[in-house]
């Protein structure tokens, strides 16, 4: 009868242990699969976020390359200008890379960080990485006062508020190219290209308004 008893309360020990290491791997293995699932939903957003967000902004500028009739006609209306080009919402750097192979000192601002990286290698792997520059910047946030050649890729939503920046930044002297829309309310003083290779062309000196010299007696008070 006793050595019953003392087997019944060994298993029952026993099953009381082994329920309890049950318990505690469960544990282990919910606090590890929550680590898991959060680590991914992380990484997910550190991939994604930079591309979702711009098109959560109130002026979407998707990322759409340019095409290689795009990007010679970028260059065939600039093949007379030099100095700097800034190339804005530069993507995948390809205008930026193929300006500085014309002779430019080419600059792309770009939202996405994971675009300007590969700029900067695919900048560095064709060999121009010292004549281009890239940065992760908003448009709206930076200015473009010292740059003589200006390149967009915009989208109709943005361009009558790039015209105000634009007038009120750049010196006369400066050209602009418009890809695929053109500025609704500029006159392009050259055209090149169709469908969505078509570039229009602006000078500055045309869109800047002009500066008045007044006479001393019709000076403001």
């Amino acid at each position: 009868m006793s050595e019953f008893g003392i087997e019944s309360n060994h298993s029952t020990e026993t099953h009381k242990q082994g329920s309890a290491g049950d318990s505690s791997f469960k544990k282990r293995l919910g606090i590890f699969a929550t680590c898991v699932v959060g680590g991914s939903l992380v990484a997910l957003y550190a991939v994604t976020g930079p591309f979702i967000a711009p098109a959560l902004r109130k002026v979407c500028l998707p990322f759409v390359p340019a095409t290689r009739t795009q990007i010679e006609n970028v260059l065939k209306v600039l093949k007379t200008r030099s100095g700097s080009l800034v190339d804005i919402g530069s993507g995948d750097g390809r205008i930026v890379i193929a300006a500085a192979k014309s002779g430019f000192k080419a600059v792309g601002f770009e939202l996405n960080p994971w675009l300007v990286w590969y700029s900067r290698f695919k900048a560095w792997r064709e060999g121009v990485h010292h004549n281009t520059s890239f940065y992760i910047s908003d448009l709206w946030k930076v200015s473009f006062s010292e740059y003589s050649n200006v390149v967009i890729f915009g989208v109709p939503q943005m361009m009558e508020q790039l015209e105000v920046k634009l007038q009120t930044e750049l010196q006369s002297s400066a050209k602009v190219v418009a890809c695929r829309f053109p500025f609704p309310t500029w006159t392009p003083d050259d055209v090149a290209g169709e469908g969505i290779d078509t570039v229009w062309v602006y000078n500055a000196k045309t869109f800047k308004p002009p500066i008045r010299n007044y006479k001393d007696s019709e000076r403001p008070n």
